[in-house]
């Protein structure tokens, strides 16, 4: 009996026929044999075609195929230990939906990084994008299961805003009817309200940064994880953020060990993720900067050298907690014993992918807010509704941001974020 299935599930039909609907993704032959790779979005399998216990009409369908045909292809599965699913198939019929007849523009060969973007609808059917966004979507998983288990609720913020969330004015502009208004830079503000009626939430989506940069860690377009928390200080967020990031890890490492071999990624730097991870004080931090050779000083921004600096010294991530006041957000709660710092943290992760988080306790005093309202000149009727959070019902909260995409560089390995995503938007790039 025949049974229809996918390539990941072919395990459970050793022995047996089965019918994949599938992609041509390469085919070699050695004379009277024909090895043909195949692809169907669930895996990568090889189907052997032996002239010899074949009808000649289906040797020479086989033979006419090219590179990304289609396919319905009829096999007996077997165990093939050299194979990286440990099965292939022998072939015992074909039937072609669509025979490709132009040359597929991405080839064997070497091509250039603007050419894949240029071809990235195509790009991502390769077996190493494809093992990028399979693991994507496990983190995805992840992230949505450990909230879950924790008592979370998914509140989804508006994309468009009245005002930004940081005061910066790295936003797009766009027009509400007759009103400016921007696409949302960070969907906290509104994750405080939601916290103070349900508690523990988180939201998940795009956001956006008008910043014309062109660094590996950048893009313009991203997906932002931020929960907040009511009744949580500073201390107990960090515990939370090292459990968060130690179960997206392993969630990985369970699930995708096919995809994380295709990438040749180093396992051995995501199992030695355990918490509890290092912290540093900012002021430790410049120290340590300062006596290897960095110039920077007290009350400076650190850039990307300074983070991997840092980071080289660990094989987990690492905190870097409470910097200067002037350097952060309005709405983060200074230290009580030390003013001049917040009650933040910024976490590192190693092999130089930089910050995956960034966090802080909330400012709670309604007075603070408003004093720093007037300092970083923001206007009151557009945030009339977050001083309202102050003023009644205010409690200790605290909350985080978590990037998506260098989250899955950092744990695939790769040397640039626009991997990370199906469709990348950076500078000068909208297409396709």
């Amino acid at each position: 009996m025949q049974v229809k299935c996918v390539i990941r599930d072919v395990g459970k039909y050793v022995g047996q026929t089965v019918i994949i609907g599938c992609w041509l993704h390469n085919i070699r032959s050695s004379g009277k044999i024909q090895f043909l790779q195949l692809r169907d979005g669930t895996g990568f399998i090889q189907a052997v075609a032996v002239k010899s216990e074949l009808p000649e009409e289906v040797w020479d369908s086989a033979k006419s195929l090219s590179q990304e045909s289609s396919l319905y292809l009829t096999g007996i599965v077997r165990e093939e230990p050299r194979s990286a699913s440990g099965f292939e198939l022998t072939l015992m019929h074909i039937d072609i939906i669509q025979l490709t007849t132009d040359q597929y523009p991405i080839t064997p060969k070497e091509h250039g990084v603007d050419f894949l973007m240029d071809h990235r609808h195509l790009w991502i059917r390769s077996p190493r994008q494809r093992a990028v966004l399979i693991i994507r979507d496990q983190i995805i998983k992840a992230i949505r299961e450990f909230f879950a288990e924790h008592g979370f609720v998914c509140v989804d913020p508006p994309i468009l805003t009245p005002s930004s969330c940081e005061g910066t004015t790295n936003l797009f502009h766009t027009k509400y009817f007759d009103e400016d208004a921007y696409l949302s830079q960070s969907g906290q503000l509104y994750m405080e309200a939601a916290a103070m009626a349900l508690g523990r939430v988180y939201s998940f989506g795009p956001t956006f940064r008008a910043e014309k940069s062109k660094t590996r860690r950048h893009l313009i377009e991203f997906w932002m994880i931020e929960p907040e928390m009511a009744f949580v200080e500073h201390e107990e967020s960090l515990h939370i953020q090292e459990s968060f990031v130690t179960h997206i890890v392993s969630s990985v490492l369970e699930h995708c060990s096919l995809e994380l071999k295709t990438l040749e990624r180093d396992l051995s730097k995501l199992e030695s993720i355990k918490g509890p991870f290092p912290r540093i004080h900012y002021d430790q931090a410049i120290t340590y900067l300062q006596e290897n050779g960095h110039e920077i000083k007290w009350g400076d921004d650190f850039g990307a050298p300074h983070e991997t600096a840092i980071a080289e010294n660990y094989e987990t991530p690492v905190f870097i907690t409470n910097y200067p006041t002037e350097l952060k957000a309005f709405y983060m709660k200074p230290d009580p014993s030390r003013p001049d710092v917040v009650l933040c943290a910024d976490m590192i992760a190693p092999e130089g992918y930089g910050d995956i988080i960034g966090g802080s306790q909330r400012i709670d005093d309604p007075a603070l807010m408003e004093q720093r309202f007037s300092e970083h000149e923001l206007s009151q009727d557009a945030y009339r509704w977050y001083l309202d959070l102050r003023r009644y019902g205010s409690i200790p909260h605290s909350g985080f941001g978590l990037g998506l995409e260098r989250t899955v560089a950092w744990i695939c390995g790769l040397d640039h974020v626009r991997e990370t995503i199906p469709f990348p938007r950076l500078l000068n790039r909208l297409y396709p």
